[in-house]
């Protein structure tokens, strides 16, 4: 097996590759490279900006700031980083870093000016400086050290942590780093563009204070950045010097939501469709373009992504007039509160015909929103712009009647481009209808594709698997059948009226016959209660007419009760009673969808045409579809169903119409689409068993039974790597499977369900040992703790794998434990949870957090053995327990041991003795007490509590102990002190 490198091991590359992109480096000869520009740049390690870097940059970059009055513009900055809330802070800082910030210059007549100051130079990108350093290390509240930043001009923008597979970590674990540094030291982030979170083999980036569900990849490059190896061409792609100013300048949006704001950066598909219709724009020598972007992608965000670049880069376009056109109420609605809550600045909605003709007239470069039914009586040749860019939502409908027409005589000299997901190529004649023919020029399809393999893989749209069950069996009821049909046919048996049904009635007459609504409503009652409603997900039953969506919705009320189902359709008073029923108005059903996206009822949806476009409701996993749809209404269904939510593996289509059962016929589109759009359920099958015979390959030679021994050995084998990260990578992706396909009859016939019970048992003892959880089924989703509850016993699993903890009594019942691996493991766990919170409590918690990663990582390398790895662990824990046990002997508090421990430690030759480092820490701490005000809750990282220290640490080392040496000390003396009193004050 090939060598997989340490998480160092990536850092060295990494900074390598970023050397080649003209960054200038600092680490890659193994030494810590920030401690480098430290030096330099004369930055104090509470500082998250080089300072006076940023100054000698601003003076280079701006003519009216100068060495003279520099340090009172960086003074003033400084207090911009002061901010209570992050995301309100990176919306401020984002606009000083793209506008500019306001500074008062006095000019030679004494009169004041008030300028604009550049803190970065977009338009000459080779007058700023960029770095790119390791381990840069910012102690505030606490202290945190990022593997890789990215400094711009001295300003951190991009922040990188790096795990390494060999040591059991992948990204999703340096994507919760870098959540708790946003947390523990948010000023380092108020500046920040984006994180990124990698390991050995996969690199995520995400904006900062995104969650971890909207850390993405970065798959796609242009020519000159484009690698065999994934993650070095993201870095090339996604870090090169040019981009890094590209997306900071014009790819930023602030959205406002109810959880607080989030702030928004492109996906690759986004960015590099943006660019395309930029670069048609500004050659001009093509006025049309398609972007057919999977659906889930974010096609509304491309667009507004690229209307905020044509009106924003006069190189672009001068001063354009930009068109998003939907082609529904609806759609218009979403767009609109979309544009409410963003930071897009120049846009306005056509509120009619008439303003529409107005706006058109007008001809004012900003963005416009409006429907194309707006554009059915707007008058020709008004175009009031020359340089007007339309872009046309769900671009496959757009000619339908006729109204693409009139937008083209309205706007005869524009821009147009479509955006679809579905894309509709019916025919060759000039009267089919054909997207490509409408917004692709000659030889070309497309000008951006996005397909749906491309968003599986990258994890934004999941797999979606059908399932056939239009063959079911269900009863003629020959008494209720129409007279005239039983005298016609009335030598017919009940299989052959069955036979001439299904060859000769209609869809929609087939959907009608009660019988088989009785039955199909019974299957889909069954199957939502056993497959779908265990894990808390939702679904939707489309019928191909109202008739038969009202026939379902009395069934499956009758079967689940009212408030469970919800059927959705508009009816008038003509319609008969069946129907009327279920009449709902647009408020009306506004909340009905609204209930169902959450986690509230109805927990069924009957629809006819409603929603099978432009719905995203992630709780939406499995779709009845009893209506006979195809192409690109197929793949607009097919969509409703594969939203990512946490723990869901795919979308599910029961289909009760036979759409699937040719999927040639059924989507006509590509080998890749049709591949990939829809799955039989029976791969999903395949996979689960597939996975199965992963996981329990790792077991080999080890007895599948659940007695003590056998689960101690199989626990013992996942202790270390690489069967560690295999079995947690492995049983996470098994999980999913399983609440996927079962029940399934196959699963107790074929013995899945026995090894997954198996393994089950294996991942809750595996669980207590390494997570110190003491009920980690609890954790399981809802299939899987069915199994444990009817087939493991917990209790016994705890007595054998008792939650561990630190202390003297656990020592002692470590040693009942028989097997090393188990013992090693669950020291190191509790260890570490021990020390982590305290590591800047005190310089011993530090250096034994340092010995317990050595020593874990020598174990797992298999540099030590189980046996060994237990001495060195207990060796440590009991050091813990004694750092306690030593401030109470001293009968110092934890700040003064924590300082004293420090001085006769860390810099034993700076002081006379140690009762001298006793009285200083004492006097630190009494200083502290009183002159520090710690009433307020962000006293920790407020500006004049930092300075506050510094004063005391002067009066007491300086004037009242002549020990100003210590002040000076390059091991960072005065950092160090100011982390031991917030901590152990906080």
């Amino acid at each position: 097996m090939a060598n997989i490198p340490s998480e160092y091991g990536v850092e060295r590359s990494l900074l390598s590759w970023l050397d080649g992109l003209g960054w200038e480096t600092h680490g890659q000869d193994g030494d810590r490279g920030a401690n480098t520009l430290d030096d330099a740049y004369g930055r104090d390690n509470h500082e998250v900006v080089y300072w006076n870097l940023l100054a000698e940059q601003v003076i280079a970059l701006n003519d009216p700031v100068t060495a003279d009055n520099v340090d009172k513009f960086i003074s003033s900055l400084r207090r911009d980083l002061d901010v209570e809330n992050l995301m309100d802070g990176n919306r401020e800082f984002h606009e000083l870093l793209t506008k500019g910030k306001t500074f008062s210059v006095q000019r030679p007549d004494g009169t004041t000016d008030t300028v604009y100051v550049d803190l970065i130079d977009y338009e000459n990108p080779e007058d700023n400086r960029f770095h790119a350093v390791n381990q840069f290390s910012v102690s505030r509240e606490t202290t945190i050290r990022p593997d890789v930043n990215l400094f711009v001009n001295g300003i951190p923008l991009v922040t990188m942590e790096l795990k390494s597979l060999a040591q059991d970590n992948d990204w999703v674990d340096a994507v919760s780093d870098l959540k708790a540094y946003e947390g523990d030291v948010s000023r380092l982030f108020v500046p920040g563009l984006f994180n990124i979170a990698a390991d050995t083999m996969e690199l995520r980036y995400g904006a900062v204070g995104a969650p971890r569900e909207f850390y993405e990849p970065w798959n796609d490059a242009p020519t000159e950045y484009a690698d065999d190896n994934e993650m070095r061409q993201a870095i090339r792609a996604l870090c090169n010097p040019e981009s890094i100013l590209d997306l900071l300048k014009h790819f930023v949006f602030y959205e406002r939501r109810a959880g607080g704001d989030a702030k928004i950066i492109p996906r690759y598909m986004q960015y590099y469709a943006v660019n395309r219709i930029l670069d048609r724009v500004r050659r001009g020598d093509h006025k049309r373009g398609l972007i057919w972007h999977t659906q889930g992608s974010g096609k509304s965000f491309t667009m507004l992504y690229a209307a905020e670049n044509l009106l924003s880069r006069p190189a672009v376009a001068r001063n354009p007039q930009v068109f998003i056109i939907v082609d529904t109420d609806k759609l218009n609605s979403q767009m609109r509160d979309q544009l409410s809550n963003l930071s897009l600045e120049r846009w306005t909605e056509a509120e009619s015909i008439d303003h529409l003709q107005e706006l058109i007239e007008e001809g004012q470069s900003e963005l416009v929103l409006t429907t194309i039914q707006k554009f059915q009586d707007v008058e020709p040749d008004t175009q009031g712009n020359d340089e007007v860019i339309v872009m046309s939502d769900e671009a496959h409908r757009f000619m339908e009647a006729d109204l693409g027409s009139r937008l083209d005589a309205a706007l005869p000299n524009c821009y147009h481009f479509g955006f679809t997901g579905t894309p509709v190529r019916e025919g060759e004649r000039h009267e089919d209808r054909n997207t490509f023919r409408e917004f692709s020029p000659e030889g070309e399809d497309y000008l951006h594709r996005y397909s749906v393999k491309q968003g599986i893989d990258d994890g934004l749209i999941l797999p979606v698997y059908f399932t056939l069950r239009h063959q079911m069996e269900w009863q003629i009821d020959e008494t209720g059948l129409d007279e005239e049909f039983e005298h016609e046919f009335r030598g017919l048996s009940t299989d052959e009226k069955r036979e001439f049904l299904r060859k000769n009635v209609t869809a929609t007459t087939l959907a009608e016959i009660e019988p088989r609504v009785d039955r199909a409503a019974e299957e889909i009652a069954h199957h939502y209660d056993e497959q779908v409603s265990p894990n808390g997900w939702k679904g939707m039953v489309v019928t191909p007419s109202r008739r038969s969506a009202a026939m379902y919705g009395e069934r499956l009320r009758e079967r689940r009760g009212e408030e469970s189902v919800e059927v959705l359709y508009t009816s008038s008073k003509d319609d008969p009673e069946l129907i009327q029923q279920f009449h709902t108005d647009s408020e009306e059903r506004d909340s009905i969808i609204k209930a169902f996206k959450e986690e509230s009822e109805p927990e069924l949806l009957v629809v006819h045409n409603m929603l099978l476009t432009g719905f995203d409701a992630p709780i939406l996993k499995t779709m009845y579809l009893d209506r006979n749809i195809k192409n690109h209404n197929l793949m607009q269904a097919i969509a409703r169903t594969n939203r990512p939510a946490e723990g869901k593996e795919n979308g599910e289509i029961v289909d009760f119409q036979g759409v699937f059962e040719n999927i040639d016929e059924a989507l006509d589109y590509d080998a890749e689409t049709k591949a990939y759009a829809a799955r039989d359920k029976d791969d999903l099958y395949d996979d689960l068993v597939a996975q199965v015979e992963t996981v329990m390959e790792i077991f080999d030679g080890i007895p599948k039974d659940d007695t003590q021994e056998a689960t101690y050995e199989a626990v013992n084998r996942v202790s270390t790597h690489p069967e560690r990260r295999e079995f947690k990578q492995g049983f996470r992706d098994l999980q999913n499977l399983y609440e996927a396909v079962a029940p399934d009859g196959r699963l107790v016939a074929e013995g899945i369900e026995r090894d997954y019970k198996w393994l089950s048992r294996i991942h809750v003892a595996f669980k207590r040992t390494t997570s110190g959880d003491d009920a980690p089924e609890d954790d399981m989703r809802e299939k899987t703790r069915d199994i444990l509850d009817s087939h493991l016993e917990i209790g016994e699993i705890k007595r054998d794998f008792p939650t561990y903890k630190l202390g003297e009594e656990y020592l002692e019942d470590i040693e009942g434990l028989d097997n090393p691996g188990v013992k090693a493991s669950q020291i190191a766990h509790a260890t570490r949870e021990h020390l982590h919170p305290r590591e800047n409590q005190n310089p011993r918690y530090k250096r034994l957090s340092e010995r317990v990663t050595d020593i874990v990582e020598r174990w797992q390398g298999d540099e030590i053995s189980d046996p060994e790895a237990v001495e060195a662990l207990k060796s440590v824990e009991e050091s813990v327990l004694q750092v306690e046990e030593a401030a109470e002997a001293r009968e110092m508090n934890d700040a003064e041991f924590a300082i004293y421990t420090h001085l006769t430690e860390e810099t034993p030759d700076a002081i006379d003795s140690e009762a001298q480092a006793e009285e200083v820490a004492e006097a630190i701490v009494s200083q502290f007490r009183d002159r520090v005000d710690r009433s307020y809750a962000g006293w920790k990282t407020n500006q004049q509590t930092i300075a506050e220290i510094e004063r005391i640490l002067l009066d007491v080392l300086v004037k009242e102990r002549n020990l100003g040496h210590l002040i000076r000390d390059e091991d960072g003396f005065i950092g160090n002190v100011r982390k031991y009193l917030i901590q152990n004050h906080g």
